[in-house]
């Protein structure tokens, strides 16, 4: 019975690992049909043509870490909470948090935890 649960939760993990990689991929392809990478190219000069592009693709990257990381808390915690595999996976989420923090103040223009202006400037 024990095996049959290590066994389902391997798969969980797994398949949160595969839609992880879907929604990355999935959004730069939609992004470059929708958008169109190479029109974007040539209204690289459009006031906000490029901001709008990178906000598109951040969500998407956004998006696609937190599911890793969600994999990765599932697969350690359930299966193996050694010191060491929780100790990788610290490290692991520590580095995807930062990741991701730094995202989105890069798409954002602010921390988290500041309110944004109308104008978008500090």
């Amino acid at each position: 019975m024990a095996d049959r649960f290590h066994l389902l939760i391997e798969w969980a993990a797994f398949v949160i690992e595969l839609l992880a990689v879907a929604v990355i991929v999935s959004g730069i392809v939609l992004l470059a049909f929708r958008r169109g990478t190479v029109r974007y190219l040539f209204e690289i000069s459009t006031p906000g043509a490029f901001e709008s592009y990178r906000l598109q693709l951040g969500k998407a990257l956004l998006l696609g870490l937190e599911l890793l990381v969600a994999a990765d808390v599932i697969r350690t915690v359930t299966l193996a909470p050694t010191f060491s595999n929780v100790a990788a996976l610290g490290l692991l989420v520590l580095i995807r948090t930062f990741l991701s923090w730094a995202m989105i103040v890069e798409i954002e223009g602010h921390w988290p935890w500041q309110a944004p202006t109308r104008d978008g400037i500090e």
